[in-house]
């Protein structure tokens, strides 16, 4: 499960248990005011009133009123707020205090429950008088609860859960659209040309799947930066390689125009020119078939050592006007079903290339062999070793770009689309290629092949 989902988990918990504990507070106060209407229910002084009322009347009948005068002189001093008052039968207080005038029109209507804090009862004393006893608490259960037989209110913890709910939204809402907001913003901003755009910045340190989301949207946005500034350079390469023959053209025809006699020279140099540009469309065509994925041939089985063999044994013959050389090394087949022109291509590319730049007096090594790829599936293997001057380090992934040129090409001629091509090729066959500089001197580039 993914990363939101526990975030969602745990706030929806955390909520629920937020709302419980509410409403098990209002259930809890409601039933212990439900016990504590019913524990006494013909009392309306509670407990505590009951309590006093009974030790009072015990020290009447066995100690009468003096033995009652030392326990309210102790009583006076205890904590709380009770009170309890000894009426003789005139209706005094044994210490001559006021009583409360709730309670004077109680004892003078006979109503001895009368006001819900108050208890009394008759006793008749040791000295044989008849006194009346009279309990009041202000506050029965403690300071801040409610009062005896009081329901709690459940407006309380409705409202905290209420504001609870709205501040888990509020929050969970704003965690959830403040990415997709800067999303929005930076497809807008893409949109609008700035290929430059990031998210990762504006995610933090998230680590869920929004945040996968910026960084597949800032993979995105690279890449189409990239594939931009590479047509962009793409264009600007092709119209320069175009350019230079197309002046030669008009060059030659002015001289033609200049010099009837020198025609038959203009016209040769306008034939090589001609077969410049057809050779540079070409292979601008087959790049940009192999970008574009555009399907050629349908594939065919091709014994691919027979075609390597065939590809080293022809570039050893143009190879020997030049002064080098191409071995070859192979043996057995290697039979898979290929587009054959267009990976023959490729592998002449890449040898051609090698006879290209390497030295005078030297050979170029064209080893080929079948082997086991990972996965345990079977492969073909091309190596193509030169003595040239290499590759700097830096530009080894540069050179599988179209129009790219070392700086150490000794005055070579090309476009600078052959590797490009090769590269693009073995990749739509799905293989790949890769290039390294020998310890010994020279470039090797090595392209597998899938036989399966």
């Amino acid at each position: 499960m993914g990363r939101l989902f526990w975030k969602f988990f745990f706030a929806f918990w955390l909520s629920l248990l937020l709302a419980g504990a509410g409403v098990g507070t209002v259930v809890w106060l409601h039933r212990q005011a439900e016990a504590d209407a019913e524990s006494v229910p013909a009392l309306p002084g509670g407990p505590r009133a009951v309590v006093m009322l009974d030790a009072a009347e015990v020290f009447m009948r066995r100690g009468g009123p003096e033995m009652m005068r030392e326990v309210l002189r102790e009583w006076a001093d205890a904590p709380g707020n009770a009170q309890l008052f000894v009426l003789d039968e005139r209706g005094r207080d044994l210490f001559d205090r006021e009583l409360p005038s709730e309670l004077g029109a109680a004892l003078a209507a006979g109503d001895f429950r009368r006001g819900p804090m108050s208890g009394a009862r008759r006793v008749l004393a040791q000295d044989g008088q008849t006194y009346t006893l009279v309990a009041r608490f202000e506050r029965p259960f403690g300071r801040g609860r409610p009062a005896h037989g009081e329901r709690p209110s459940p407006v309380p913890p409705i409202v905290a859960g209420l504001l609870a709910s709205l501040a888990f939204s509020a929050a969970m809402a704003w965690y959830m659209a403040k990415p997709i907001r800067n999303l929005r913003a930076a497809l807008r901003a893409v949109s609008a040309g700035h290929l430059e755009t990031r998210l990762q910045p504006s995610m933090g340190r998230r680590r869920d799947e929004l945040a996968d989301l910026g960084r597949d949207f800032d993979r995105m946005a690279q890449q189409l930066q990239a594939q931009i500034n590479s047509q962009q350079r793409l264009l600007h390469d092709v119209s320069h390689e175009l350019r230079s023959p197309l002046a030669r053209l008009h060059a030659a025809i002015g001289l033609a125009r200049q010099n009837p006699e020198k025609l038959a020279t203009t016209l040769e140099r306008v034939e090589r020119e001609s077969l410049r540009l057809d050779e540079l469309v070409g292979e601008l065509l087959t790049l940009s078939r192999l970008d574009a994925g555009t399907p050629g041939a349908p594939p065919l089985p091709i014994d691919l050592m027979e075609m390597v063999a065939s590809i080293a044994d022809d570039a050893g013959f143009e190879a020997a006007a030049r002064g080098r050389a191409v071995n070859f090394t192979g043996d057995g087949e290697a039979t898979a079903s290929v587009q054959g022109e267009l990976l023959y291509r490729a592998v002449e590319n890449v040898v051609r290339n090698a006879v290209k730049y390497t030295a005078v007096g030297t050979a170029v090594e064209v080893q080929a062999r079948r082997l086991v790829a990972g996965g345990g599936l079977p492969a073909f293997e091309i190596v193509v070793s030169d003595r040239g001057p290499g590759v700097p380090e830096a530009d080894l992934e540069a050179i599988f770009e179209p129009f790219y040129r070392a700086d150490n090409n000794d005055g070579t001629t090309g476009y600078g689309l052959g590797l490009a091509i090769a590269r693009r090729a073995v990749v739509a066959h799905g293989g790949q290629v890769l290039a390294r500089n020998r310890t010994a001197g020279g470039l090797e580039v090595r392209l597998t092949l899938p036989l399966s």
